[in-house]
């Protein structure tokens, strides 16, 4: 006779084991790739982004519409038409662009 305060141990079927065994190595993927999204976010949002000079000096009466920085070097739009390429350390002009009306 059987004690009922401990059951009988019986082999668990084959497809059981292999369930077990397909779910922790699932749980075991799902945890690293959180790790590595995780990681990826913190590298990518603690960088420091593009340095610019504290003040910027448009020649007198242009007024800036938008602005987009590069390595190196950050593009003003005006309002009348023209994009102003600046050195990002400097903030000295290199170049002008002047921009044809839409036809």
């Amino acid at each position: 006779m059987t004690d009922p305060s401990q059951p009988e141990l019986q082999d668990e079927p084959p497809q059981l084991k292999f369930l077990r065994r397909l779910v922790t190595t699932l749980t075991a993927v799902m945890i690293g790739g959180l790790v590595v999204v995780i990681t990826l976010l913190v590298i990518r949002l603690s960088d420091d982004g593009p340095s610019f000079p504290s003040q910027v000096t448009l020649p007198a009466g242009v007024k800036a519409q938008a602005v987009t920085f590069g390595t190196g070097w950050m593009a003003v739009v005006t309002e009348d038409q023209r994009i102003l390429i600046l050195d990002s350390e400097t903030g000295a002009i290199r170049q002008e662009i002047a921009l044809q009306p839409a036809r």
